[in-house]
């Protein structure tokens, strides 16, 4: 099942009883929050969730997949997500169990 941002809104405002609006606001001002810290080159660290961070990708050679032709790809910035021990330990957890019913 995938969530928009809007469903995360309604359980966000639902579970902290604040307005849908105001949890529209708060959301909204985290997300850019990450997004402006990302592209002033510094990094984010959630305990116990995980942390963002800026990664430099090499120069490579990629392939167009419609015509097969080698295509240079430059180095570029790219946002990166680590995920948690801690997180990554609960999540595959709950979904082993999922998995074995």
């Amino acid at each position: 099942m995938n969530i928009s941002k809007a469903d995360l809104v309604t359980r966000v405002a639902n579970g902290t009883g604040v307005t849908k609006l105001e949890t529209e606001a708060i959301v909204d001002g985290f997300l850019e929050s990450i997004k402006d810290t990302l592209i002033d080159g510094s990094n984010i660290e959630i305990r116990g969730f995980g942390s963002f961070k800026v990664v430099l990708r090499k120069p490579r050679v990629g392939r167009n997949p419609k015509t097969g032709i080698k295509v240079p790809i430059d180095e570029q910035f790219t946002p990166f997500f680590k995920v948690s021990k801690d997180f990554k330990t609960a999540v595959n957890a709950n979904l082993k169990k999922k998995v074995s019913r």
